[in-house]
């Protein structure tokens, strides 16, 4: 054995057992810290809000404590109260404490759900060599060699065994053949390999969400030292983002829970095989937590994927708000007045006594900038806007601008009244045809609609006709309008009737 070999796989395991996830298993209280953790934290309640859990370990010390555990030496519990080890907790980075919703949440670590997933396979069943295992060691290994291999020869050889096998067995059950029963005991095992391979998602999850907040950390630090320029960290950053869904285990595992839940078909597949299974008979072998486990698989990988996609959306839009918002003088001003204040502070409180009186600041200080300047950069005086032209009588336009305004009512209402009188109609006014018989200058298209608007005043009646019209532009131009025909009331007979009363 090389020394060389052995002094490198023992810097090694020094570095493993200083991680976190080791640390916490190695400590003196670990199956304390172990069982609080998972008994706490939950598939269903990944978040725990900060009073709920000082609560809640405070109420396991005490009943700990009753049954007689934290007296032998063998037997240790830890000293101080809940929201002391909650702090110490925090420090050694087996728990997050954040806010969400507004309210203070402590969640678990991805060291911390490591370790529980090491101390729930120790503790719990062990792992068995059996077929399903093997099964998934050997699929594992077919798959990536026939991804390795390019041979296309060998591909289509492979598929054509494969299909072969598969009409082989199709024919077999179309002749009445029966489904190969497989034993209870076999199914129980594959059961275990299927949760023992879920149980690794959620670590993997809770290592990508993490990493993303410390890639958010990192660029948020390296913005507001403001030593790189902007554009250099984001590249940075977006190459960081690419490289952790591509070259770290968790992303790879990530990215392939991305494409499953992605597809909302696929999801649904994955529930009906697990209600599937649940419904079988071997089942009923399997204690409730496994079986409760076995259920919530799909759901602690939407759960994992939707955790990720929160820390993403988190980091950008913490990013996009220091590079919108962020001033390095104004920072580096702010960074001045605190060394200041503190600058301040230690040279007034070795000096001070217990309830000296502190004047108080009753305003901040003004600036004294002298004199402000009163005039703008160019030094001659304001004059006078340019006068306006006098206009000659031969300056003036000599088309009537006016023939392009809105419509003509008084001389609208007085042919109408006109037209009413020669028509002798009481019933009501054709308002198709009074526009017709109009003077030129009364036929624009505004002028239609004026004289619509003046009969709705009167009161009209609409008819099953449709009614067409020829309008002219005050430019000679010439457009055909169609309208519902409608019935003006006499214009003549509503003055009639004013002047009776």
């Amino acid at each position: 054995m090389a020394t060389r070999g052995v002094e490198g796989a023992y810097q090694g395991a020094l570095r493993a057992f200083q991680s976190p996830m080791l640390d916490l298993l190695h400590r003196t209280y670990a199956p304390f810290v172990v069982t609080v953790l998972a008994m706490m934290f939950t598939p269903e309640r990944p978040m725990v809000a900060v009073a709920d859990a000082h609560a809640e370990i405070a109420d396991a010390l005490d009943q700990l404590r009753a049954a007689g555990y934290g007296h032998a030496d063998d037997q240790p519990l830890p000293a101080g109260n809940a929201r002391d080890l909650c702090r110490q907790w925090v420090n050694a980075g087996w728990l997050v404490r954040q806010v969400r919703d507004d309210v203070e949440v402590y969640r678990l670590s991805a060291h911390a759900v490591g370790a529980l997933e090491v101390a729930g396979r120790v503790g719990g069943a062990r792992t068995r060599v059996s077929e399903s295992r093997v099964r998934t060691l050997l699929e594992a290994v077919e798959r990536l060699a026939r991804d390795a291999d390019p041979d296309v020869m060998a591909r289509m050889a492979r598929l054509q065994t494969e299909i072969d096998q598969r009409r082989r067995e199709l024919a077999r059950l179309e002749r009445g053949g029966a489904v190969d029963a497989v034993e209870d005991d076999q199914l129980l095992e594959a059961a275990e390999n299927v949760l023992h391979l879920a149980r690794e998602l959620p670590a993997d999850f809770a290592r990508v969400a993490e990493s993303i907040k410390a890639m958010q950390r990192d660029v948020v630090a390296e913005l507001r030292q403001d030593v790189r320029p902007t554009g250099e960290v984001l590249r940075e950053y977006l190459e960081r983002g690419r490289q952790i869904m591509d070259a770290t285990p968790e992303g790879r595992a990530f990215a392939g829970a991305l494409r499953l839940i992605g597809d909302p078909a696929q999801i649904e597949d994955l529930w009906n095989l697990l209600r599937t299974v649940l419904r079988h008979g071997f089942t009923g072998m399997m204690p409730e937590p496994q079986r409760r486990e076995l259920a919530e698989i799909a759901r602690r990988i939407e759960r994992g994927v939707a955790e990720v996609l929160a820390a993403q959306r988190q980091a950008s839009h913490v990013i996009t708000a220091q590079v919108r918002d962020h001033d390095p003088l104004r920072d580096r001003q702010v960074d001045e007045l605190l060394r200041d204040v503190m600058s301040g502070l230690h040279t007034w409180v070795p000096g001070s006594r217990r309830g000296a009186h502190v004047a108080p600041l009753r305003r901040l200080p003004v600036a004294d900038i002298g004199q402000l300047r009163q005039s703008l950069s160019d030094l001659r005086p304001p004059r006078p806007p340019t006068p306006l032209q006098e206009w000659d009588e031969e300056d003036m336009p000599g088309a009537d601008t006016r023939a392009w305004g809105g419509p003509q009512y008084a001389a609208l209402r007085a042919h109408l009244g006109e037209f009413a009188n020669d028509a002798g109609d009481a019933d009501g006014v054709d308002v198709a045809a009074a526009f017709r018989a109009a003077a030129e200058r009364l036929r624009r298209p505004v002028d239609l609609l004026g004289l619509l608007e003046i009969a709705h005043g009167l009161g009209m009646t609409d008819t099953s006709e449709v009614a067409v019209v020829d309008t002219v532009r005050p430019d000679r131009t010439r457009r055909r309008f169609a309208f519902g025909g409608v019935l003006a009331a006499n214009p003549s007979g509503e003055e009639a009737g004013d002047d009776d009363e």
